[in-house]
């Protein structure tokens, strides 16, 4: 078995080794022709010092992108903590901001290499075809994420005919595992590139392959500088390119949804509003006065989005361990369902698992910085838990199920 194995493992070696019939020199035209590209000013050494910063950032958003969509989509084996605070806000900051922060890696990345894909002959045999075939697969998922994630960032979604989260997820995975493949063929070459300096070969006063890298590098920096103010406050003044800023909004809180986009207006100013708490056989129906009425905790905390800002903010409101309590359950094993008066929408409930439901920190506000919630904040009442996205910290909420946790 191990030898007809070996067998067909050298004959699968010599069929992908094999040459492929040369194609017509007429079709040699154009970008294909000999000597149409000046590559004096590309290097090996170059291109792999240009791809390995490229790949510390995608793996940097790969693994901080993967912990956002756990949270937001947790497997039974997942769990996320309440504490510290502000955890989150620190890994989807710098995911943005890593993100970010590659448009100028791919852009020399591609630049260092782009003659090569006109390279003579296209393809010379089916091993060569695979490769080919796999640099095309993670140019473009690179190019899909980078796009993508800018316009989710912009909140412009016209352009994408699809869900961003799924999409931006599923494309994260075609583009580690081919720029995994991708090392595994290119390391020797990398290797011998990034060990053994070589001579630079630009044309007289063209850019340097030093002044490149520097040039990458300072646009990398100056890109985080201009959008980081969206989270780090004190950058605020020079983050010119942020498209949120901490102190903008509402009761001095930047918004996504407002309550009139989620065709909530009439339901949180309805005088009938109450609050359904459900536990374990009973149901109790809770006034906004009722509410207020219930012992009042004061917590700060950061409200942290997907699109990289976040910012902090002094809430007001009953602790959602002391509606557990109040619905029949220890607040240490239960979990809650949280449902909007939003009549649609994707996120429009959340379940707070056990860690975040018996955090005294965790609120159902009804005060933002000493007043009453804004209804774009999530009047009369809205979720507000440490180290959790902001797409999950429901507004304008309805209805509390209280529940065993699983």
């Amino acid at each position: 078995m191990v030898r007809d194995a070996g067998r067909l493992i050298r004959h699968v070696h010599s069929w992908m080794s094999r040459p492929l019939p040369p194609p017509p020199a007429a079709l040699r035209r154009g970008p294909l022709r000999r000597g149409a590209f000046d590559t004096r000013a590309r290097s090996p050494r170059l291109t792999s010092l240009l791809g390995a910063a490229l790949g510390v950032a995608f793996l940097i958003c790969f693994v901080t992108g993967l912990l956002s969509h756990l949270i937001q989509h947790p497997p039974a084996w997942f769990g996320w903590p309440s504490r510290p605070v502000g955890l989150y806000r620190v890994t989807q900051g710098v995911h943005v901001a890593t993100g970010l922060a590659s448009v100028p890696l791919l852009g020399a990345k591609l630049w260092s290499v782009y003659p090569r894909l006109f390279s003579w002959p296209p393809v010379r045999d089916p091993a060569h075809a695979i490769e080919r075939a796999s640099i095309a697969a993670l140019v473009a998922a690179a190019l899909f994420q980078l796009i993508s994630g800018i316009l989710n960032i912009a909140r412009w979604y016209e352009p994408m005919p699809f869900f961003f989260t799924a999409g931006h997820y599923w494309s994260a995975w075609l583009a580690i595992g081919a720029l995994l493949a991708h090392i595994g063929v290119q390391l020797p070459i990398i290797r011998t590139a990034l060990t053994r300096p070589s001579p630079e070969h630009a044309p007289a006063g063209a850019l340097t392959r030093r002044g490149l890298l520097g040039a990458v590098g300072v646009a990398a920096g100056l890109i985080t500088v201009a959008t980081a103010g969206q989270t780090v406050a004190p950058l605020a003044p020079v983050s010119v390119l942020a498209p949120r800023r901490p102190r903008t909004g509402p009761q001095q809180l930047p918004v996504n949804k407002t309550a009139g986009g989620a065709g909530v207006r009439d339901a949180i100013f309805d005088p009938a509003y109450r609050l359904a708490l459900t536990g374990p056989g009973r149901t109790e129906s809770l006034s906004l006065a009722d509410l207020a009425a219930l012992p009042q905790h004061t917590v700060v905390l950061p409200i942290s989005c997907v699109e990289g800002w976040s910012a902090t903010a002094t809430w007001t409101g009953v602790r959602l361990r002391d509606l557990i309590a109040r619905a029949g359950l220890d607040p240490e094993g239960a979990e809650a369902y949280v449902e909007s008066l939003e009549a649609r929408g994707r996120y429009r409930a959340t379940t707070v698992p056990p860690p975040h439901a018996r955090d005294p920190y965790t609120l159902l506000a009804l005060r933002l910085g000493g007043q009453p919630l804004h209804p774009d904040h999530g009047y009369p009442a809205r979720l507000i838990a440490p180290n959790r996205p902001g797409v999950l910290q429901t507004k304008w909420v309805g209805r509390i199920t209280v529940r065993r946790a699983s």
